[in-house]
């Protein structure tokens, strides 16, 4: 993956959604059933071919039952991992939001840090629960988050926090006139 570039190098995310997917037994059609998107968007990301949103690598990864920085990294099996800020992958979404995974990838640990950053007015869609078991806590940095838990909403401002269960629809949006940016962090809990 590049760095000075936030691009993604899809060639290698590709490859890991395939060797995941291999792992654990799944056809391309039982992969795109489980990650709810068509059969041909997923074979043109696992050939490098197309580059997914982060919604499509949410749903890849909740259909996988793992993270999207396990996506998009390889694992980093240091006892200690120092991730400087040109070497976090930056993952960008539709209209202008982007997010940056701020933890590295540990063999057997599903937990995933990332900053958000949302320009005003922009939804980001809403995002599939995790398995049971999955927790998650953000604190908003900047600006002002419109957070939809199983459509309850909660406005968050600079400095607020909060925990929910990751087995929820969870749905971020900024209504504000400034940016919005937040640090989410994440435990995923693997189903047995």
């Amino acid at each position: 993956m590049t760095r000075d570039d936030p691009a993604l190098d899809l060639i290698a995310l590709g490859q890991r959604i395939r060797a995941m997917r291999k792992v654990q037994s799944l056809t391309l059609a039982a992969l795109a059933e489980r990650a709810e998107i068509s059969l041909s968007m997923l074979s043109a990301v696992e050939r490098g071919e197309k580059a997914a949103t982060v919604l499509v690598l949410h749903r890849i990864a909740t259909g996988l039952e793992t993270s999207i920085s396990r996506l998009v990294e390889d694992e980093s099996p240091a006892r200690a991992v120092v991730l400087r800020a040109g070497d976090q992958v930056v993952v960008p979404g539709p209209g202008g939001w982007t997010r940056r995974i701020l933890s590295p990838v540990i063999p057997g640990v599903e937990f995933e840090m990332m900053q958000t950053t949302i320009p005003p007015g922009v939804d980001t869609g809403t995002y599939g629960p995790h398995p049971p078991g999955s927790h998650e806590y953000l604190m908003v940095e900047a600006g002002t988050l419109t957070l939809t838990l199983d459509e309850q909403v909660h406005r968050l401002s600079a400095g607020d926090s909060i925990y929910y269960d990751g087995a929820c629809s969870h749905g971020y949006r900024n209504d504000g006139d400034t940016p919005c940016r937040y640090v989410l962090a994440m435990m995923v809990r693997r189903p047995r």
